[in-house]
């Protein structure tokens, strides 16, 4: 009885660290939606700017040719924002699926789990129900490093 105890100890801490990383799904796309349309501006600010100071630095027939490549670059910036929204919208999507596929599973597993678990685990995990910043916060960092790791791997080419 005390090893079947022990069991369900280490299973409900393994499914609580599970839920921890993916608790705020949503919040870790609609970041990442927000930074890749900073760096799309910041991108077309650094083409405008690059495209300014040649203008400047030649003669007229280069200025207008400077002015050409500024249009491209502030086409291309809105190119690139456009699918960092679409990639964005796309993401929070698979996000939200996947928050309310984990949160069914999570209370499924929680209903049948329940009445196995000892007194002190049931009272930690309402505890956790109750106040559920902390357990939102390490979910947020963990899927900072996901999305971090996730545009490495774009940037380098890996699909």
């Amino acid at each position: 009885m005390r090893r079947q105890i022990e069991e369900t100890r280490s299973e409900l801490g393994d499914t609580a660290a599970e839920l921890a990383g993916k608790a705020d799904v949503k919040g870790r796309a609609l970041t990442r939606a927000a930074d890749l349309r900073d760096k799309a501006g910041a991108m077309t600010v650094q083409l405008r700017s690059s495209v300014g100071q040649a203008g400047q630095a030649v003669q007229d027939r280069a200025a207008q040719a400077g002015h050409a490549v500024q249009d491209r670059a502030t086409q291309a910036g809105h190119a690139v924002q456009d699918r960092a929204t679409q990639a964005g919208h796309a993401v929070q999507d698979r996000a939200t699926r996947t928050g309310h596929r984990v949160h069914d599973k999570a209370t499924r597993a929680g209903h049948a789990v329940e009445g196995r678990v000892p007194r002190p685990v049931r009272t930690v995990v309402q505890a956790g129900l109750r106040h559920p910043k902390p357990v939102l916060v390490a979910g947020a960092a963990v899927g900072a490093v996901v999305a971090t790791g996730v545009l490495r791997r774009r940037h380098h080419g890996h699909r």
